[in-house]
């Protein structure tokens, strides 16, 4: 990827400029926009059913990736609370719950960078089910990316989860300096105005803001596979253990070591792709 003037790292707009480019220059036959609906059996091929006609293919990669599902877990007494319930990808500015009580949960990078925010403005309470692993804070993106490089190639037994989960940006950093980056452990459930731990504690709030993650969309495969609404599907490599003629691409490290970074998802191809090709050949 050409550098971006100005820039240590490449921002999301150059990214995007890159992969239009290469799509470009290679002049893939790109389809859009295009809503798959259904995957299903059809014989000897797979049909692929969407809003602009089905397509008949000998073999399908689905590479949807993993941020299309905001999850919440089931947590008791959720659609008892009255206040406002919230998701990171629901998440705008800090103002909107100044003077507030917020609870927000969660162990990664979106619930420690959106607590260093929310906390200037309001009383915050952060919660995990586990104690949040802090990163060293000389561990920047630059090493992040050398150590994903290195696993995704094979070159190390850990990845990038083996340094931490909260990257300790300077928002981050300042959080910890003011004394707010501390996690309590997870309440049991929820009520109309607040939540109950375990030990009978209680705490009443105004806004659940809950940094749990996404799930891959893989409800275009139900039909074939039935399992697959459980968010996974069982691989060998990238090849469905239970549909030998589906593929799955960038869906994390059960797709394939740093599968769901640019260089992860381009090594993981590769072999997809060879695979196939050799199957096609005989």
């Amino acid at each position: 990827m050409p550098r971006q003037e100005g820039e240590d790292f490449p921002t999301a707009g150059h990214v995007v400029d890159y992969l239009r480019a290469y799509e470009q220059r290679y002049d893939l036959p790109i389809r859009r926009p295009v809503r798959v609906h259904e995957v299903r059996p059809d014989g000897r091929r797979l049909a692929v059913q969407t809003d602009a006609g089905t397509y008949l293919a000998r073999y399908v990669i689905s590479a949807t990736g993993t941020w299309e599902c905001p999850y919440v877990p089931d947590i008791a007494g959720r659609a008892e609370f009255t206040g406002r319930q919230l998701h990171t990808v629901d998440y705008t500015s800090p103002e909107k719950f100044r003077g507030r009580r917020v609870v927000i949960v969660g162990a990664g990078n979106s619930a420690a960078q959106i607590l260093a925010e929310v906390s200037r403005v309001a009383e915050v309470t952060w919660v995990s089910l586990r104690p949040p692993r802090l990163m060293p804070d000389d561990v920047d993106g630059r090493v992040l990316f050398g150590v994903a490089t290195r696993a995704a190639a094979g070159g190390v037994n850990g990845g990038v989860s083996d340094l931490g989960d909260i990257v300790m940006v300077p928002s981050v950093r300042n959080a910890r300096e003011r004394g707010v980056l501390h996690a309590c452990p997870m309440f049991e459930r929820l009520s109309a105005h607040g939540m109950y731990w375990a030990d009978g504690t209680q705490q009443s709030c105004d806004a659940v803001l809950w940094c749990t993650g996404f799930r891959p969309n893989l409800a275009h495969l139900m039909a074939l596979l039935p399992a697959a609404h459980q968010g996974t599907v069982a691989t060998e490599g990238t090849r469905s253990v239970d549909e030998p003629r589906l593929y799955l691409l960038g869906y994390g490290d059960w797709t394939g070591p740093a599968s769901a970074t640019l260089v992860g998802a381009g090594r993981t191809a590769k072999a997809t792709v060879a695979d196939i090709a050799a199957q096609l050949s005989e």
